[in-house]
């Protein structure tokens, strides 16, 4: 199919002789890939500028310490001190639990971006009728998409699939299982 010449959108309503499954199966995970990158647009912008208001925040709260460590500890002051560096610790406390939010936050970010790229080079090759039926053509996608994870629990799913024949609920399900017995360790990148 030469998806350049091929008219644009779904003719499924009104099919005609030259109707194809495959050039709506590609028009979908087009489709597929334009939400979701929409939505990783959308998001990333909100995020950075909370991500640059928490650093912000990390900073004052940091200030604030060094100089309320400073202050004299006098009878009148010594309260208002210790209630201070209470208060900033509390807040510091906050500001650390949003840092690991945005680091899941990026993960997730990674992982969507993984699986765009999977879905426009699956709808290239799906679209394209010379490569479609190459048993090679398809080993060579699922390198290429291997070799783009970069987090282990990707890998590990891919494999899991594609490797060792596990449904996608029995992938999930086993990803689910690590990760409860990791707990809340946070990986820093």
């Amino acid at each position: 199919m030469n998806r350049e010449s091929a008219p644009r959108g779904t003719r499924a309503h009104d099919p005609g002789p030259d109707w194809n499954h495959l050039r709506e199966t590609v028009l979908m995970m087009e489709l597929a890939v334009a939400q979701v990158e929409a939505a990783m647009t959308d998001s990333n912008a909100s995020v950075d500028t909370l991500a640059g208001m928490f650093t912000t925040m990390a900073g004052t709260i940091r200030q604030i310490n060094l100089r309320t460590t400073d202050l004299a500890d006098t009878e009148e002051s010594a309260p208002i001190k210790h209630e201070l560096l209470a208060t900033t610790a509390h807040v510091a406390g906050m500001v650390n639990q949003a840092i690991i939010a945005f680091q899941f936050y990026d993960r997730l970010t990674q992982r969507l971006s993984h699986v765009n790229h999977s879905l426009a080079w699956l709808a290239e090759l799906v679209g394209d009728e010379q490569r479609i039926g190459s048993a090679q053509d398809w080993v060579a996608l699922q390198q290429r998409i291997r070799a783009r994870y970069s987090m282990p629990e990707e890998i590990e799913m891919f494999e899991a699939v594609l490797l060792r024949g596990l449904t996608v609920e029995q992938a999930i399900r086993e990803f689910m299982d690590k990760m409860n017995d990791k707990g809340d360790d946070i990986e820093l990148f």
